[in-house]
């Protein structure tokens, strides 16, 4: 009976520690989204989300892999810590009820699976009955030097995704040379289709003038998801300042974009649809293409995650 026990506290810790580590592993994959989660719902600047994804997903990992490993720490300290971030984590997802619903990801596994605040609560719940188990009844490996090691791999845990996903540059490439111009004006005649979803004229908001002024323009393809990234980038961006301007350029005319929608929320973002010859033209095949627009000159272009909302307002204002 007592060996039976001690296995079943082995597979709690590892399963705990497993859970863990797939949850830091999903929300790398790739990283920006679950940046996008914190500003979006936790209303952070973009620089400390970009920070604060890299740390959660780092403390996560670093105490999964010490689950795993049995090892604990000097007076559990492992357990404990994990403990005390599932609490911080459901308070935070009944907020997230709160005021958004229950109809959104909450973020917990990134992309990978879709979970609402009142499953993720219900996961956590049981997480916590487990690691109460473990606290009280399983003491983990222990060894000469085991606190040392276990501090050291923490660590090790922590820095990991600051090495393998480093922050981007903040500032777009700005094209010295090879600079030219983008017209846009023979593609803003409305869209007409028998399609609902196609029934919208470009652009959703006054009609853009390109040789006038400086703009921010993204060719997107509705299925690409690097594209669906910057949507919804360029989305937070607009809701944080509606002066921004951005413009999005659609490749396609045939394809509903029902689902584009759903995934970035970007209607608030001013946008057009392109035919697939044209949009493969400006793009050469490979996006999403951003380009920086200054009186209907090309003069830089960002990526979906070096584009910046502070050198954005800056360039525009000319400071």
């Amino acid at each position: 009976m007592r060996l039976a026990t001690k296995i079943l506290l082995i597979i709690l810790s590892v399963a705990t520690g497993g859970l863990f580590l797939y949850s830091a592993w999903t929300k790398v994959l790739p990283i920006q989204p679950f940046e996008y989660t914190m500003v979006e719902y936790l209303h952070l600047p973009w620089l400390v989300a970009t920070v604060a994804a890299r740390l959660m997903v780092g403390l996560e990992a670093a105490l999964g892999g010490l689950l795993v490993l049995h090892l604990f720490g000097r007076n559990k300290l492992i357990l404990k810590a994990a403990f005390a971030m599932v609490v911080v984590l459901s308070a935070y997802l009944i907020w997230l009820w709160a005021t958004a619903g229950d109809n959104v990801n909450c973020g917990c596994f990134g992309d990978a699976i879709w979970m609402s605040p009142s499953a993720s609560l219900i996961k956590n719940a049981g997480l916590l009955v487990v690691m109460g188990l473990l606290a009280r009844f399983h003491n983990g490996l222990s060894f000469k030097r085991s606190n040392t090691l276990t501090n050291w791999l923490f660590a090790a845990f922590i820095a990991l995704p600051f090495i393998l996903f480093p922050m981007s540059r903040t500032t777009p490439n700005w094209l010295n040379k090879g600079s030219y111009t983008l017209d846009l004006a023979p593609f803003y005649n409305p869209i007409v289709d028998d399609s609902e979803a196609l029934k919208v004229p470009y652009p959703t908001t006054a009609p853009i003038d390109l040789a006038h002024g400086k703009y921010v323009v993204a060719f997107l393809s509705p299925g690409c998801e690097h594209c669906r990234f910057t949507a919804r980038k360029m989305a937070l961006m607009r809701r944080s300042d509606s002066t921004l301007p951005f413009l999005m350029v659609i490749g396609g005319i045939a394809s509903d974009l029902t689902d584009f929608w759903k995934a970035t929320n970007a209607k608030n973002v001013p946008w057009m649809r392109m035919h697939r010859d044209p949009f493969l033209k400006y793009t050469g095949g490979v996006f999403p293409l951003i380009v920086w627009v200054d009186n209907g000159k090309v003069v830089a272009r960002s990526t979906y995650n070096s584009l910046n909302q502070r050198a954005v307002k800056d360039w525009i204002t000319g400071k």
